[in-house]
């Protein structure tokens, strides 16, 4: 199974307030975002490790072609500016398609067990996908996540709807299937990932939730110490 870091923002939120590392050299607890996911990966048996990176930051892409030699996984590194996450996920999904993945965002912070779980019930699922979910919101723009009593996917809404319960985390465990989807919707002219999610209900993919304690993003500096405190265990 592989692996897959969507890490190609440039973190200007960040950076506007005064964090001087760019986003995936931001360190909790000591250590790179981009390290830290690239270890939890290789603990739960990624062959290989694939990360987008943008064209405009040199001290990322130095850091990441020194990983590339020193990395405990098979890293493979993209680097390319892409107008959005949709557009990334494409750049990296040619490395994808031969079996089935997992994708997430280098700022995406959760418990390791919580993901270990997760990989491992997604390993045993016969289904298109499997999508973490939480009941906490973090997100400004968060998304909401219809499911029925078996937790299977029933849509993707932008606001509060009678059968959601969860909002995504942002970390989604997809088959080869979802690739065909990912270029309908590039051919089509979209460009949010929460659309591409909503075709693959259209496309009757069979998605199912699997539900987290809590998720959270590194958007602003405050999160930062938010982050720490919530893998220290202080939440």
């Amino acid at each position: 199974m592989k692996f897959a870091i969507i890490s190609a923002g440039e973190g200007s939120r960040l950076s506007q307030e005064g964090v001087q590392l760019p986003k995936p050299l931001v360190q909790l607890n000591g250590v790179a975002m981009i390290d830290r996911l690239i270890h939890i990966f290789a603990q739960n048996g990624a062959e290989e490790v694939v990360v987008i990176i943008n064209n405009e930051v040199p001290l990322t892409k130095a850091h990441l072609h020194e990983l590339e030699k020193t990395s405990e996984v098979p890293l493979r590194v993209v680097v390319k500016t892409t107008p959005s996450s949709m557009h990334s996920f494409y750049e990296l999904s040619r490395y994808l398609k031969d079996d089935r993945f997992c994708l997430t965002t280098v700022d995406t912070i959760f418990r390791e067990e919580e993901f270990a779980r997760f990989i491992e019930a997604f390993k045993a699922f016969d289904g298109d996908g499997m999508m973490a979910v939480t009941d906490y919101i973090d997100d400004e723009k968060p998304l909401y996540i219809g499911t029925d009593a078996a937790n299977r996917i029933t849509g993707f809404y932008d606001s509060l709807q009678p059968d959601t319960r969860y909002i995504s985390g942002g970390i989604y465990c997809l088959s080869p299937k979802s690739i065909v989807t990912l270029e309908k919707c590039m051919a089509q002219g979209m460009s949010r990932m929460r659309n591409f999610q909503r075709q693959l209900v259209a496309d009757g993919l069979r998605l199912k939730a699997y539900p987290f304690s809590k998720i959270l993003d590194v958007d602003h500096a405050d999160d930062i110490v938010k982050a720490e405190a919530f893998l220290n265990g202080q939440d």
